[in-house]
């Protein structure tokens, strides 16, 4: 037999969607029906994906009213069902099977208007079509602001399994309206303080000093401090994808309480507890792992959970949500499904103390005590 010789196929460095995201803070009110007014000699169509909240919000109304039957000139509008319940693939396709039916091709335009769930949705949907086109994000929730429209992560839940479905699609531009804060409800307001609280933990001492110590601003919304909070996120979780835009190496850390969240979100049925406020619960979790594995030290451990409980979030090993026998158990075995797992151990988020963080595989015997 002839001898073949063997050979590799080498590809530049991908970066899917768009080379740049251009971030824009805008603080005037939102009217996006003048901000989306159609280019001049624009060919580009576009569809705009939001949810039955955002919808009927003050700030959208003008922007509605002028789609009828979903339709103004070439732009679409598509409204879907709120909430994580909605986050299907379903919903992608319905977004794909609309963009399809009026003739938008790969270079027309999709932008998402809404939370992360919106964005997300939004995103795998433009990744999908055609095998791509252009994406843009309008977040209107503090959990969106600070985290989720950021850094190209897209994709849906898949049964009872967080964003098990997705792709790493960058959006080509997100535009800030922190106005958009004042309309949320106290649940959504806190799920994102929550993430924006992980960020601290993370990059910004100055940040969790603001935790520590301005409850009261943050609380109440004070314009300036959530501007504040806004911008020293959306820049430090920028820095970090950046780096690792494929989530090989530094961007694993910014699953601080993910691994622990994503399993209370699913023994709790996903949309029953809000994002936020099972990664706060699983913040609390990750400082007791680091403190019992002697990684951290009791001081830091304790200040955390704190903090946590200043904002009325659960630190208790056994979350109040959950309910029925060997709860423990039974988040270990949904944990043991999460997909950054490469052995029979559980990889999770630690830390040494303020943002001094690792990844690290964990037996379920040293993960037990701290559910219990």
């Amino acid at each position: 037999m002839e001898n073949y010789s063997n050979f590799n196929i080498t590809y530049p460095s991908v970066h899917p969607g768009t080379d740049v995201t251009q971030i824009e803070f805008h603080t005037e009110t939102p009217d996006l029906r003048q901000f989306f007014l159609p280019e001049e000699n624009n060919p580009q169509k576009r569809c705009f994906v939001t949810d039955a909240t955002v919808a009927t919000l003050p700030y959208m109304q003008t922007f509605v009213s002028q789609f009828d039957d979903g339709r103004c000139g070439s732009d679409l509008l598509i409204i879907l069902g709120s909430g994580e319940p909605y986050k299907t693939i379903e919903s992608v396709l319905s977004i794909v099977e609309t963009a399809l039916e009026n003739g938008f091709s790969r270079n027309d335009l999709f932008v998402g208007i809404g939370g992360g769930v919106i964005c997300d949705l939004t995103g795998f949907a433009a990744s999908l079509y055609k095998r791509g086109a252009a994406v843009q994000f309008v977040p209107t929730t503090l959990l969106s602001m600070v985290d989720a429209s950021i850094g190209g992560k897209t994709g849906c839940d898949f049964k009872s399994y967080k964003n098990m479905i997705g792709s790493f699609f960058p959006a080509q531009k997100i535009c800030y309206f922190p106005e958009f804060i004042s309309t949320l409800s106290e649940a959504q307001f806190r799920s994102g303080l929550a993430e924006a609280f992980k960020t601290a933990l993370l990059y910004d001492a100055d940040l969790y000093d603001m935790f520590r110590t301005k409850s009261s601003q943050i609380l109440s919304r004070e314009p300036e401090t959530i501007c504040t909070i806004i911008q020293k996120c959306s820049k430090a979780k920028a820095e970090v994808v950046e780096k690792d835009f494929t989530e090989k190496n530094i961007r694993k850390h910014l699953n601080l309480g993910h691994t622990f969240g994503h399993a209370l979100e699913t023994l709790a049925g996903l949309g029953t507890v809000t994002h936020g406020d099972a990664v706060a619960w699983g913040i609390g979790r990750a400082v007791s792992l680091s403190a019992k594995l002697d990684f951290c030290k009791e001081s830091y451990k304790d200040e955390v959970l704190h903090i946590l409980s200043l904002y009325g979030w659960d630190i208790n090993p056994v979350p109040k949500i959950a309910s029925g026998g060997g709860i423990s158990e039974r988040l270990i075995q949904i944990m043991h499904k999460d997909k950054k797992n490469k052995s029979d151990k559980i990889s999770i988020v630690l830390q040494r103390g303020l943002t001094d963080t690792f990844t690290q595989e964990v037996a379920d015997g040293d993960i037990l005590p701290v559910l219990r």
